[in-house]
């Protein structure tokens, strides 16, 4: 070993990308010894984590392409739609890169399946963000040597829950906000009404697209919803496939498709696979919040204003201890029944508002380590 630090980004999708390519970059100027490595599933995963990078410092990395080769990758094109067999694949496939480096850093906890038995590499973990599923503390996370964590709340259930010693685990904040211009503020309608982002998670047990989400959809293209503006950006892995599977809940469904009508709404911005699903420039964009269990809405707090959690019981039984929970106003079904009684209410001027941003701000700051920019607050409506 060269006491090489390779970067992995082991996906089929971008938005782990910001979590680890800030590290990287900063480890580069850091350090303009050490070899630094950014390991490459596909050339659009190269050039995102390219521009993360930017260009003074993306030429003094060295590049590996991750990739299977392109028969092994076209092979396992359809199995890929059920299940994530071109990562799990490309990790058989080149793991004896991985355990010639001194360490290895990886947004995903499948890359230990590559470590050799007696390999001395060293394999560091930064969660792809900050949220609060059982998922986030699964035991396997244990193999670790090093756990990056956003926030003390997660720092200390990886120790409560027998995931990580202490000494494993540190506080690093949120690397992705380190990639991120957070004062810009993109306008994506013409108009001055409020915005809403609607950011529903893929997990078919979970998630509350599949049951809910359309209903709501619905709301703000025909109906009083039409007095407000509404972007759809669900979480990236939502619509790239139509059947979804869990096997931690063992639940598998079909994904409702988007309508012709909700993209002819003129209040309504839909995006199911951009760039912008993954930058923050949808969070940094609106006035509120809607989602069930992605940790974007910790992204979104990073100026705190109103979150609703369209979440069915048995996801808020399933999430257990979920803090975000208080930080927010959760639809009853009652409530879901009849939009209008309820996001109207949320008015600048109400108690439930400012309750929502006193709660928040400290879940926030716990979770993401990161206190908001100065005058960060949003626009009133």
């Amino acid at each position: 070993m060269n006491g090489e630090i390779l970067f992995l980004f082991n996906h089929d999708a971008p938005h782990q990308v910001a979590h680890i390519a800030g590290i990287a970059k900063a480890a580069r100027e850091l350090d303009r010894t050490a070899p630094i490595t950014c390991a490459c599933s596909t050339p659009a995963i190269r050039a995102q984590v390219r521009a993360a990078l930017g260009e003074g410092v993306s030429d003094k990395v060295e590049w590996f392409d991750f990739a299977l080769p392109a028969w092994r990758e076209a092979a396992l094109a359809v199995p890929n739609l059920i299940a994530p067999v071109r990562r799990l694949r490309r990790l058989d496939y080149h793991a004896a890169r991985l355990n010639a480096a001194a360490v290895v850093v990886s947004a995903e906890r499948t890359c230990l399946r590559a470590r050799a038995p007696r390999s001395g590499t060293r394999f560091v973990y930064v969660p792809h963000g900050a949220g609060d599923r059982a998922v986030a503390y699964h035991p396997d996370k244990g193999g670790f040597d090093l756990i990056l964590v956003s926030g003390e709340k997660t720092a200390r259930e990886m120790v409560s829950r027998g995931v990580a010693a202490e000494e494993r685990v540190r506080v690093v904040g949120y690397p992705k906000f380190d990639t991120i211009d957070l004062s810009r503020r993109e306008r994506f309608f013409v108009n001055e009404r409020p915005v809403f982002v609607y950011n529903p998670h893929f997990d078919p047990f979970l998630s509350s697209w599949y049951s809910e989400g359309p209903a709501l959809l619905d709301w703000f293209a025909d109906g009083d919803g039409q007095a407000f503006n509404l972007i759809f950006a669900p979480h990236i892995m939502l619509f790239r496939k139509k059947l979804h599977i869990s096997l931690e809940y063992r639940t598998a469904r079909l994904r409702p498709d988007i309508e012709k009508r909700w993209r002819e709404a003129e209040n309504i911005l839909i995006d199911t696979g951009g760039r912008r699903l993954v930058d923050m420039s949808y969070t940094l964009g609106a006035d509120a919040y809607i989602g069930d269990v992605s940790s974007q809405v910790y992204e979104f707090l990073i100026r705190p204003d109103r979150c609703f959690f369209s979440t069915p019981f048995r996801t808020i039984l399933a999430r257990g201890n979920t803090p975000i929970l208080r930080g927010g106003a959760a639809m009853s079904r009652s409530r879901r029944k009849n939009f209008r009684a309820f996001f109207p209410s949320m008015t600048s001027g109400s108690r439930l508002i400012a309750r929502s941003r006193r709660r928040s701000s400290p879940i926030r700051c716990r979770t993401t380590h990161r206190k908001p920019p100065r005058n960060a607050r949003r626009p009133k409506f």
